[in-house]
């Protein structure tokens, strides 16, 4: 197949410079080479694709005709060659996106219109649920990806920390926490109670 398309691609070049050493010039090639392999070309196909004169050298009525379909089969692999290494790149295709609900706005949404402006051939789809239920999914491959606060050592070497919030909380006076006026999560999670001015940073990560 490679070796059919090369030659495919050689013989649009030498249509194009109507000369057979500027052809071979053109794609970095012996010109004894390029001419070898545009006979053996006709030689499968059984027919003459060029007329070749001391002034150079045209296509022949058939070969126009051929080549003619030889550029749309070149133009077709390039794109599908294209396409690949675009979707293999996160470029193009689909992306589920599981988010949980409370992340509908803000930081999120400027995210992924980001990414929109940046992959516009990506048709991203958005399925909100719970923390446990999103990562269920992405087990199942239900999902792609899921946007959560709440990390899990399940999936500590696939989670990729996205953006860092603050929250604001409030507890009566006297509360343990009520002196300390920026709280790590850590200690917020472990009182679900907190002072009036308590303050944390709260984590959000992709995990896939």
């Amino acid at each position: 197949m490679a070796d059919e398309l090369r030659d495919l691609r050689w013989a649009i070049v030498a249509s194009q410079h109507r000369s057979l050493r500027q052809a071979a010039e053109a794609l970095n090639v012996r010109q004894s080479t390029l001419s070898r392999r545009l006979r053996d070309l006709e030689h499968r196909l059984g027919a003459s694709l060029f007329e070749r004169t001391t002034g150079g050298m045209r296509p022949t009525a058939a070969g126009r005709e051929f080549l003619e379909m030889a550029r749309r089969i070149v133009d077709d692999v390039d794109a599908a060659f294209a396409r690949l290494k675009t979707h293999s790149r996160g470029e193009s295709g689909g992306l589920t996106v599981g988010v949980c609900a409370a992340l509908s706005a803000g930081n999120l949404r400027a995210t992924l219109m980001e990414h929109q402006d940046r992959f516009p051939n990506v048709d991203v789809k958005g399925v909100d649920g719970r923390r446990v239920g999103l990562l269920s999914d992405l087990s199942a491959d239900a999902i792609d990806v899921a946007i959560m606060t709440a990390g899990s050592a399940a999936w500590a070497d696939k989670a990729l920390p996205l953006w860092s919030e603050r929250v604001v909380a409030a507890v009566p006076e006297g509360h343990p926490l009520y002196d300390h006026e920026v709280i790590q999560w850590p200690s917020w999670r472990a009182r679900l109670s907190l002072s009036p001015s308590a303050t944390g940073a709260l984590t959000t990560s992709v995990f896939y």
